[in-house]
């Protein structure tokens, strides 16, 4: 009679534990992270009654969680890359949106400059069409500083996120230790804690949102968290904490590493921080953002560049020789923090040709006996030679000046174009000083009885040198014997190109031989001499004494705005510009298409992983009458029992 009580009684535990983990089940269908639990039952020991064994009734082993380690692995690897690219992705669409504004965007200024370049050269004599080109300047530059600015906004965002991020991995790996050491002390004797497990996975979710990591067993149910190629975040019950630095070369811009209890910080390499918001940030920091400063600082470096190379080489209304249109740019040079205290080297770097300037930045090393500029775009090695120098040595379109005493492993960050869209500015603020015309006026008078003409005539960079600039006029008189024209500057090499083909004559010549149409250069002056000359044909070239109406230096500025003047003569100011502005749209268009599949990626493992450890409602619903429909069975079995056990009593 005791046996069928203890039976009765047993199914009525079982079944009450059954319809306890149904409930819990059901209550907690909406909890983030919750893995079904399932009462396992098993049958107790039979006892022999020598007829045979009959059963003593049932209990419950366990409440187990439905858990798939894969398929959760699956879950927070997808979790982590949508993670990552719905950061990039946030970030590259501020990007985009301000440098493709068609009417906030750089394209709109530089034309409207261009066009008051030209319109001043079609009227170099109006005062109107002058101010009006100062003014277009000031907006470009305004434009050129807006930009940058706002990049520079972006910039510090993404510093402030990654910081953020830091902090909440950091408290994300202290919960995860601390559980860690919590199950491990809750499953000595083999039952595992079911919501702490629960617990621990949704914060391992949630960190992968933050950083990919990897995931390994430890001992007594501990894991062990790694990010990138094995760097611990947590082991066992330890949590190893991340923090932020300023850059050693650059306080604009953090870097990431371990941070001890003491304060010490050690460096950690950005590759390490991959795939969740932290590996989004940092890929859009490192790839898409330094490539939009870079870019545009390298339009703006190439045109004041460019555009004061050929402003110096006209002449203003005052008749004197252009100055600098736009201030220099120098570039950003970032010295190392952790250089010697005994090291006196310094570094300037100003950005001379246009032609030659790129958008990498330059790592500058000195390794105890030279200094090495490495451009970080492909590593290619310059070394700096000799030093100490004597002059700036040229790098890519950058005069590099070291001064100092250096000691070994010295460095420096060169960044040529990073601050150049925020240094531009317009020096010429009097529009007198704007050099329109050309320095030189040819003439070929009416006396002459042949047919030749002389160009309008135009100067290089050599007319600069001392002692090239014309300060009266000089005659260049044909001889019909000879064929030849005289009067050249003793002092000056003569330069003869024909068809492509250059001749140097060197200075002091006497005589150089005539032939129609071809090129004559002479201490960076330039003209050319057509048609039939008759003998003691003369033909003038002296200083512009009259040029109030002259423009011919600024048809050569309005030319740059076609001119490929960046990339090595490849592109143009615009073509350069719209290569980013096509670089940053693709990006943002290629992250939004991928983070679109990330989305299905995660939803599909969303399910595989639901379908084991999701809660169904409905099957849980006829769980809960399945167990009811038992514990009432047991509860008839105990009564059955009950009243037997009366019945005896009642024997007499």
């Amino acid at each position: 009679m005791s046996n069928l009580l203890s039976i009765g009684t047993s199914g009525l535990l079982s079944a009450q534990v059954g319809l306890a983990t149904t409930g819990n089940n059901i209550t907690n269908a909406g909890v983030a992270g919750y893995s079904r639990q399932v009462a396992i039952q098993s049958d107790t020991a039979t006892r022999d009654e020598g007829f045979g064994f009959v059963g003593s009734g049932t209990e419950v082993v366990a409440v187990r969680r439905f858990y798939d380690n894969f398929l959760a692995t699956q879950l927070r690897g997808a979790e982590a890359s949508q993670a990552s690219l719905d950061a990039y992705s946030k970030q590259i669409a501020q990007v985009d949106n301000l440098l493709a504004d068609p009417t906030a965007g750089l394209s709109p200024a530089l034309q409207d400059f261009f066009n008051g370049v030209q319109d001043a050269t079609s009227n170099p004599a109006s005062a109107a069409s002058r101010q009006a080109m100062l003014s277009n300047a000031g907006s470009l530059v305004s434009r050129f500083q807006g930009m940058s600015a706002r990049l520079s906004e972006i910039a510090s965002g993404v510093n402030n996120q990654i910081a953020s991020n830091v902090t909440e991995i950091n408290s994300y790996a202290r919960e995860i230790a601390s559980l860690n050491n919590l199950i491990s002390g809750l499953t000595t004797d083999g039952k595992p804690a079911n919501d702490l497990l629960d617990h621990r996975d949704q914060l391992l979710t949630e960190l992968n949102k933050m950083v990919k990591t990897t995931v390994l067993e430890g001992p007594s149910n501990t894991l062990t968290v790694e990010m990138g190629t094995g760097q611990p975040l947590v082991v066992g019950t330890t949590a190893f904490q991340l923090g932020t630095s300023n850059s050693p070369t650059d306080v604009a811009r953090v870097t990431l590493g371990y941070k001890a209890d003491n304060g010490t910080f050690s460096p950690l390499p950005e590759s390490v921080f991959t795939g969740g918001q932290l590996g989004g940030l940092l890929e859009f920091r490192n790839g898409a953002l330094d490539r939009a400063q870079n870019s545009m600082g390298q339009v703006a470096a190439g045109l004041a560049v460019s555009f004061n190379a050929q402003h110096v080489l006209g002449q203003d209304q005052n008749g004197a020789l252009g100055t600098p249109f736009f201030g220099p740019i120098n570039a950003y040079v970032g010295r190392n923090s952790h250089n010697s205290l005994a090291s006196t080297a310094d570094v300037t770097a100003v950005v001379t040709d246009a032609g030659a300037l790129t958008s990498s930045d330059y790592s500058v090393d000195y390794d105890g006996l030279n200094f090495n500029v490495t451009r970080k775009s492909d590593g290619k090695i310059t070394q700096i030679n000799p030093f100490p120098q004597t002059v700036p040595q040229t790098i890519d379109g950058v005069d590099y000046t070291i001064t100092g005493t250096p000691q070994a492993k010295d460095n420096f960050v060169v960044r040529p174009t990073y601050m150049a869209a925020s240094q531009l500015e317009v020096l010429v603020v009097d529009r007198s000083k704007i050099a329109l015309a050309a320095p030189i006026a040819t003439a070929a008078p009416t006396t002459n009885s042949g047919s030749g003409k002389i160009t309008a005539g135009s100067v290089d960079a050599a007319y600069l040198q001392p002692g090239n600039a014309l300060t009266a006029p000089l005659t260049l008189t044909f001889d019909k014997a000879s064929g030849t024209l005289s009067g050249f500057p003793a002092t000056q090499d003569v330069t003869v190109t024909v068809n492509g083909t250059a001749t140097v004559y060197p200075a002091g010549t006497p005589s150089i031989p005539y032939t129609e149409g071809a090129a004559i250069n002479f201490g960076g002056i330039n003209v050319s001499i057509s048609g039939t000359l008759a003998d003691q044909d003369k033909f003038t070239v002296g200083p512009n004494v009259s040029g109030v109406g002259d423009s011919r230096n600024g048809a050569l500025l309005a030319a740059l705005q076609s001119k490929n003047v960046l990339d090595g003569g490849r592109a143009t100011y615009q073509t350069t510009y719209a290569q980013l502005v096509n670089f940053v749209g693709n990006k943002a268009r290629e992250a939004q298409i991928s983070n679109n599949a990330a989305d299905a990626a995660v939803a599909q493992a969303t399910n595989q992983q639901q379908s084991v450890s999701g809660v169904n409602l409905d099957e849980e619903a006829a769980n809960l009458l399945r167990y009811q429909q038992a514990y009432q069975a047991a509860g008839k079995v105990v009564q059955m029992a009950s009243t037997l056990f009366d019945i005896l009593l009642n024997i007499r």
